[in-house]
């Protein structure tokens, strides 16, 4: 029995000593940066120093968050809400068939109060809600390689189900572009009509680099089914500033895209507003918006910011009874 016990421990010990070579063949060299053993600053974030860094910190925030929110304070906006407002009396429990019918008017005027003065530019934006234009099948429906070269107008495999219109391509391809918003606005004041400048809404990137100075639209809007505005086919791409703006899609179901400037002062009285409400978004119940707005040192109105730093000292140090948050 014992001849056997030793054969039968030979191959096992030989293959203990393979494994053990294998070991030390692929063990790592040492290195003090690989067994994060390197020297480094460990600070002990004991109370009395973390909190005197705080207060600090916080202090120094309470001038910028006040200093924000008296930023956006002189801002001037005007918002009005009107997809409901537009839609005649008799019609408004039957929204959809009034916007789909191309024989009842769809303008509307409306006077608008300008709370305070308003200093050019006075920009218009156009704000929709409940619309997803980061739906993964939305955002991919359009042909960047089209948009941007007269030889690739033919490209068009991204685009379905707005690719082609009796076997030629549709120029601009896609729903992004076949979605375009065409509800227009002009405005007055008294007998004073306003000019709406649209020129230069677009980034000056997108109209040169994305955008084709030698591509022009082509059997767009031509289907039985038409999704929104219409597009010049003398005029090429880059210079379809309304539609650069709105193939620049918006990241939530709420956004606002700009519309146009206006180039005078407004004091504090009442605008005339002519819009024409020719959007549909009353099949997925959205949500129309007119925003007027000038701009301030950090852009539009909005409170958010300085009221954040504001509060960057009372979360850290709650008054009594006022919990941490």
């Amino acid at each position: 029995m014992a001849p056997a016990n030793g054969d039968a421990a030979g191959p096992s010990s030989s293959q203990d000593g393979l494994v053990a070579t294998m070991k030390k063949r692929n063990k790592p060299q040492y290195h003090q940066f690989t067994q994060q053993q390197l020297p480094a600053c460990k600070p002990i974030l004991a109370p009395q120093t973390v909190i005197p860094v705080l207060l600090f910190v916080g202090i120094v925030f309470i001038p910028i968050g006040l200093g924000c929110i008296a930023a956006s304070n002189r801002v001037v906006k005007v918002v009005y809400q009107y997809e409901t407002s537009c839609v005649p009396g008799y019609m408004i429990d039957n929204k959809i068939a009034y916007i789909q019918n191309p024989s009842i008017d769809k303008t509307c005027t409306r006077i608008l109060k300008v709370p305070k003065d308003m200093k050019q530019p006075i920009y218009i934006y156009y704000q929709l809600d409940k619309f997803y234009q980061n739906h993964r099948r939305y955002v991919t429906s359009r042909s960047d390689k089209q948009l941007r070269s007269p030889n690739e107008v033919n490209n068009t495999e991204s685009c379905k189900p707005e690719a082609t219109e009796h076997g030629s391509p549709v120029v601009p391809c896609g729903l992004v572009a076949w979605s375009l918003f065409n509800d227009t606005y002009s405005f007055a004041r008294g007998n004073e009509v306003l000019m709406v400048h649209k020129r230069g809404i677009s980034w000056r990137s997108e109209r040169e680099d994305i955008f084709g100075k030698q591509v022009f639209p082509r059997n767009f809007q031509n289907g039985t089914l038409i999704g929104g505005g219409t597009l010049d086919p003398r005029i090429p791409l880059s210079r379809q500033e309304d539609l650069i703006v709105w193939m620049r899609t918006a990241a939530l179901p709420t956004f606002r895209k700009l519309y146009g400037r206006i180039e005078v002062d407004l004091h504090a009285d009442e605008l005339t507003v002519t819009l024409q409400n020719n959007y549909n978004t009353y099949n997925f119940g959205g949500k129309k918006t007119l925003v007027l707005s000038t701009a301030g040192v950090l852009g539009g109105k909005s409170d958010f910011l300085g009221r954040g730093k504001e509060e960057h000292l009372a979360l850290r140090y709650p008054l009594s009874g006022r919990p941490a948050r």
